[in-house]
């Protein structure tokens, strides 16, 4: 009978030192992605998906080390109206700067009647993170503020014009920039 007394109290004590921040919940918002959207340049409400789409990332880190140092893959050859973007993070109050490279019409060249020729725009992020406690479990979590996307110039753009929609990101199920082609 102590035995299970002993146990009780144990168990009482453990219960009680656990606190609900011990654990992040799996709904809590962490730092959110840049969402993007494209549409049709001559119907600008009309979502318009890029055919065979390959989104590179420059110098993000690499999420399965010691991979290649190349440019890390975020979809590839994929028809879609929609990309997620991941921030880079660095110093809270600094302003950085991430680049994507958007490659329209992905070439494999898999097939040697394929006359299809890949179109590569370079899209240029700047932004300044600042850093929010959610919890003891969860940490900080990063939001960007004063947006800013810039097409780099190009002769051959598939990329008709960019529209910030949202200058701050604080959410990745709102819509950020607006890529009209």
């Amino acid at each position: 009978m102590k035995n299970i007394y002993k146990l009780l109290f144990c168990l009482v004590i453990c219960l009680q030192n656990c606190e609900r921040d011990d654990i992040c919940a799996e709904g809590t918002q962490t730092t959110p992605l840049l969402l993007v959207e494209f549409y049709d340049i001559n119907s600008t409400e009309d979502l318009k998906s890029v055919p065979r789409l390959t989104a590179y990332g420059e110098n993000l880190p690499d999420p399965n080390p010691p991979e290649s140092e190349g440019p890390k893959t975020l979809i590839f050859n994929t028809n879609t109206n929609a990309l997620a973007l991941p921030l880079l993070i660095g110093n809270e109050g600094e302003i950085i700067t991430s680049r994507f490279v958007l490659e329209q019409n992905t070439n494999l060249r898999l097939d040697e009647n394929d006359t299809t020729t890949s179109n590569t725009d370079i899209i240029e992020i700047s932004y300044i993170p600042e850093f929010l406690y959610v919890s003891r479990a969860c940490g900080y979590k990063s939001i960007f503020t004063q947006l800013n996307v810039n097409l780099e110039d190009e002769t051959n753009a598939w990329i008709s014009a960019i529209e910030i929609v949202e200058t701050t990101i604080e959410n990745e199920n709102t819509v950020h920039v607006r890529i009209f082609h």
